[in-house]
């Protein structure tokens, strides 16, 4: 897989081919979101079925207004405090953004990545980018380069390379009922943090990216509940301390050993990856405390074993 700088990536972006991109949440495959035959190039690499929206990045909070039909209030004083960084927000769209891009729906979800390179480039290719996790549909999620090869090589034009994700999952996804703010996908922007902006819609609301009940999901079979006892060749990625009967495990990941949600996301995925490659028959895994980032970390381990 050819690694590329930020300046061949927008030559490349600009004749509508699609090159994985670092943020600080994962690698995104990026293609022109307003251009279809690039927008395409994305489904068709990841083999995502057209109905699952795509999350469009920006630079600049300017560039919204090029995007959305209508920024309600909210939205305006989330991406202030938020922005750039990893919130996603689903607005009502403008005709100029392709329905092949949100999945058919009348919004499109947009967010200003908080990795400066990342919005270079985007300056650097004149338009907002399309971006969605640079895997295979419903695989683990890439936060290094090699995880973008080992499912992409010979799908893509290339990889720039930005090194390891800071936050390590997906951004939060925000959209609105009754001008509220409601969490369509929980991330590092966590309930507790929307809250002290405003006051929050708690209903389950439109389709947007990562909603589907599998998603994330390793090769290997994941389950979310300890055994008594532990059979063989079997992997455990663990939360802080480890259990009783640690020592029957092949392999064992600890996404924090101090018990950290921050480390804990930022392990998640890359600890995944190692556990999927070693052969194993079956991950264990525990789900981490209902609070926080404990949520979005939550979110994804019942989503890797195919139940929302």
């Amino acid at each position: 897989m050819i690694h590329i700088s930020i300046e061949k990536a927008a030559e490349i972006l600009k004749r509508n081919g699609i090159v994985a991109i670092p943020t600080e949440t994962v690698y995104g495959l990026a293609g022109n979101a307003l251009n279809e035959t690039a927008v395409a190039k994305i489904f068709a690499a990841k083999e995502r079925p057209f109905f699952d929206p795509l999350i469009v990045h920006i630079a600049e909070f300017g560039e919204l207004e090029n995007l959305a039909a209508e920024i309600p209030q909210n939205a305006k004083l989330l991406a202030e405090k938020f922005w750039p960084g990893p919130l996603t927000l689903v607005l009502p769209k403008k005709e100029r953004v392709p329905d092949l891009t949100t999945g058919g729906l009348s919004t499109v979800a947009v967010r200003m990545p908080k990795k400066q390179i990342t919005r270079d480039l985007i300056k650097l290719a004149g338009f907002p980018l399309a971006a969605p996790s640079a895997n295979m549909f419903q695989h683990l999620s890439p936060t290094n380069a090699e995880h973008v090869a080992e499912q992409l090589s010979g799908r893509i034009d290339g990889i720039v390379d930005g090194g390891v994700c800071e936050i390590g999952i997906e951004s939060t996804v925000v959209g609105f009922e009754n001008a509220l703010p409601v969490i369509y996908r929980p991330g590092a922007v966590t309930y507790e943090m929307i809250a002290e902006i405003s006051q929050l819609d708690k209903s389950v609301g439109n389709a947007s990216p990562g909603m589907l009940e599998k998603h994330y999901s390793p090769n290997t079979s994941l389950c979310l509940e300890l055994p008594g006892e532990v059979p063989p060749n079997s992997g455990l990625l663990a939360f802080g301390e480890l259990p009783a009967n640690a020592n029957g495990f092949a392999k064992i990941f600890n996404l924090s050993q101090n018990a950290n949600p921050t480390e804990a996301a930022a392990n998640l995925y890359g600890m995944l990856h190692k556990l999927d490659s070693c052969g194993l028959d079956k991950i264990f895994a525990t789900l981490l405390p209902e609070t926080g980032l404990g949520n979005a970390i939550n979110d994804r381990l019942l989503k890797a074993r195919g139940i929302a």
